[in-house]
């Protein structure tokens, strides 16, 4: 019998984010071949870039926004002994919260403003991210003061329009790089780029910014670089497009068991397991009688007699407003529909004839096994992604972290 729930609770299994991890990269242990359905290796309508044929990528879990809400230093700890080579994080923060928790593997940082400072990421070894000149010269300058080598990778914006070196300013970037090299205040590690649209395989955008990609490797080349590491994929593309695998992949939300692409095949038969649970004990219950509206605004009415019942969370906790009359919630072992606007601190559900005592368990979302929502679920609920579900629950939940390769209860 499982552990009886706090008042309401964010539970992580780090098991399934270790099968998660194992899985991935045995997806991406399949070497992709030349003539595969989803993408094309090589030279591809005549752009240049180097060929993944006959390889195997390694594998980078992101532990970012405190591990998309799964706790940071679990999510990576379980991803290493699962075998992630890399550890990935958007700040400098987040990067020497994992060395100061002892994590001594490869990390890479991406997200820095003017002014950062890089001293003590380049001292414990983490790589940074340059997207231009000037933040190429914070780099180098943090380098040479500490008189070491800063390892740091190259972004180049491919399509995305985001962070990343404008492709007309690539070549200016490459060459800047190599100078730098050659002062030996900096070693480039890495040369990197991010999908718009890898969630739809079809979308014309994929073959497009993996042409740029390649070209832009090619650009690098000629610049005299030569990096450990090129990686194109997010999770979505890492499953989906073989062919932008390269040397790396990194997975996000699919280390945390959640579809990168709902809807697409390839995706769900990869066999992710949701890590996190979300539930909560009942408050209270009551019957109403028809005619009853309920919570703010009243913007539902039972047109009969039916049982409700309370749940102790709310927006507060990170549960979405606009899910009042679109999501549900398991209770046992039914879905049960939100009734009426979500609460700062609480929101009803409806049970209708079936009955419920205060304390059951209900689950907002969790694995989806035992026929409760999962955070996809939720997402197309409420009209958004399955990251926004799980990075933004928090508040009043208490956090537990559970194993259940060690105990299956």
């Amino acid at each position: 019998m499982s552990p009886e729930p706090a008042r309401a609770e964010i539970v992580v299994d780090v098991a399934a984010i270790r099968h998660n991890v194992r899985r991935l990269r045995e997806v991406v242990a399949t070497p992709a071949t030349p003539d595969d359905r989803t993408g094309h290796l090589g030279r591809q309508d005549g752009a240049p870039g180097p060929s993944r044929a006959g390889t195997s990528a390694l594998m980078m879990t992101v532990v970012k926004a405190d591990g998309y809400g799964h706790g940071m230093l679990a999510s990576a700890r379980a991803a290493r002994e699962a075998g992630a080579d890399w550890l990935g994080v958007a700040t400098i923060d987040e990067a020497l919260t994992l060395r100061a928790a002892g994590d001594s593997g490869p990390v890479l940082c991406w997200l820095g403003v003017p002014g950062e400072d890089y001293g003590a990421a380049v001292e414990l070894g983490v790589d940074v991210t340059a997207y231009s000149l000037a933040e190429l010269a914070e780099i180098e300058h943090a380098a040479h003061h500490l008189r070491v080598t800063a390892r740091v990778q190259l972004k180049v914006d491919t399509g995305l329009s985001r962070g990343g070196c404008a492709i007309a300013d690539w070549p200016t970037l490459a060459g800047a790089a190599r100078q730098a090299e050659e002062t030996g205040d900096v070693r480039i590690t890495g040369i990197w780029s991010h999908f718009a649209c890898s969630d739809e395989p079809e979308h014309p955008a994929n073959d497009e910014q993996e042409a740029v990609f390649r070209e832009a490797l090619v650009v690098a080349e000629e610049a005299g670089l030569d990096p450990e590491v090129r990686h194109l994929a997010n999770s979505a593309a890492a499953i989906l497009r073989p062919s932008s695998r390269f040397d790396l992949v990194r997975c996000g939300i699919a280390s945390y068991g959640l579809d990168p692409a709902p809807g697409q095949p390839g995706t769900a038969e990869v066999g992710l397991l949701p890590a996190m649970t979300v539930r909560a004990r009942l408050a209270m219950v009551k019957r109403l009688t028809a005619g009853a509206s309920v919570s703010y605004g009243h913007s539902w009415t039972t047109d009969r007699d039916t049982t409700v019942a309370l749940v102790p969370a709310g927006y507060g906790e990170g549960v979405p407003r606009i899910a009042g009359n679109r999501a549900e919630v398991g209770i046992g072992g039914k879905r049960r529909p939100i009734r009426g606007v979500v609460c700062m601190d609480q929101f009803v559900v409806e049970l209708g004839d079936d009955t419920a005592e205060p304390g059951d368990e209900v689950v907002l979302f969790g694995t989806g096994l035992d026929g409760s929502p999962t955070a996809t679920d939720w997402a197309r609920a409420v009209g958004t992604i399955n990251y926004e579900i799980v990075t933004r629950i928090g508040g009043r939940f208490t956090r537990r972290t559970v194993d259940s390769e060690e105990s299956p209860e």
